[in-house]
């Protein structure tokens, strides 16, 4: 029997933070023997913020490296970049036609966008969740690990298939969330009522991958917890501890609660300094693998190259689909 696919994806501008790794990065692991797996870094989602193009690049081969030294292997999952296959943005314009403008101003994620970068507020950060469920779509896709924030999207892009399928025929696949219940949204250390995002301006606020453990120490030391004096897993009421012990739970591959019960007699400075040593520990692997790989430019080029050509072999059937249902000449 075929094997179901999962697609996934993360914007390359920015470095690489926990949240990537714990939220997407870690989780995609799980699939690699039981699903055709497709992992994208989606550049063209980067462009709605103005970037450096030198940076862009960067990051992008950056970004790649951390894949590979994260333990994703070419030859069980296809990694490749969205700009490399043009399947994706002709999908999306062929579904922006089939978008209610309404739909696109609810997104919460534009919302916030639209404060944030309100000197910059284009067309694309407008429809950019349209390409989103291009990207998902084209691939035929069963299911898609998303975390909390991102589930919106994911809807729209069902959404899409459902009133494209109605329209045309059974062309698309129907795509199914795979939200985990610890981890699929990670906080920041400086406001823990917000998500850790690699865009933060306030550098504090956001452990990186490729961070120094000087500096995770000092973040961590640093971060925001409560004076209610107690060590107890609580979203609700205590964020900050929460959100430490997530992380310390997520490094040790456990539970927060059984964390939490742990650290009953300790204090907020041992929980601190517990958190940043787990965390240490979980990236040291993936700095010391990223070190070796990252050097070999030539390398990642040509699996790039190698992941664009497999991509594009799916990408291209499901196009053709769709342009012969729509009355497209072919």
């Amino acid at each position: 029997m075929e094997k179901p696919t999962i697609f996934s994806g993360i914007q390359p501008s920015g470095q690489l933070m926990i949240g990537n790794y714990i939220g997407a990065i870690k989780p995609w692991q799980q699939y690699l023997d039981t699903h055709t797996c497709f992992f994208c870094l989606v550049d063209q989602h980067s462009i709605t913020v103005k970037q450096d193009p030198q940076t862009l690049r960067t990051q992008t081969l950056d970004a790649l490296a951390i894949y590979l030294a994260c333990g994703l292997k070419p030859e069980q999952c296809c990694l490749f970049l969205q700009s490399h296959v043009p399947e994706h943005t002709q999908l999306a314009w062929i579904l922006q036609c089939l978008t209610q403008m309404g739909q696109l101003e609810r997104m919460t994620q534009y919302k916030d966008k639209k404060q944030i970068h309100s000197n910059n507020i284009n067309a694309g950060l407008f429809t950019y969740p349209v390409l989103m469920a291009a990207d998902i779509l084209l691939y035929q896709t069963d299911a898609v690990p998303v975390g909390k924030d991102q589930k919106q999207h994911l809807e729209l892009a069902r959404d899409l298939a459902i009133r494209f399928n109605h329209y045309y025929g059974d062309i698309f696949t129907i795509p199914e969330p795979m939200i985990p219940d610890v981890g699929s949204k990670i906080y920041s250390l400086q406001d823990p009522s917000k998500k850790m995002s690699k865009s933060d301006t306030n550098e504090h606020s956001v452990i990186r991958l490729l961070d120094p453990p000087e500096v995770i120490t000092k973040k961590i030391k640093r971060s925001v917890t409560d004076s209610l004096a107690s060590i107890q897993y609580d979203p609700e009421n205590q964020p900050g501890v929460s959100n430490l012990l997530v992380l310390m739970a997520l490094a040790h591959d456990t539970t927060p609660e059984k964390i939490a019960d742990k650290m009953q007699n300790g204090g907020y400075g041992d929980l601190k300094s517990q958190t940043a040593e787990a965390v240490i520990s979980l990236l040291d692997p993936i700095q010391k693998a990223y070190e070796t790989i990252r050097p070999n430019e030539s390398m990642l080029m040509d699996l790039l190259h190698e992941g664009a050509k497999t991509a594009r072999g799916k990408a291209q059937i499901t196009l053709e689909k769709v342009y012969q249902a729509i009355g497209f000449v072919l």
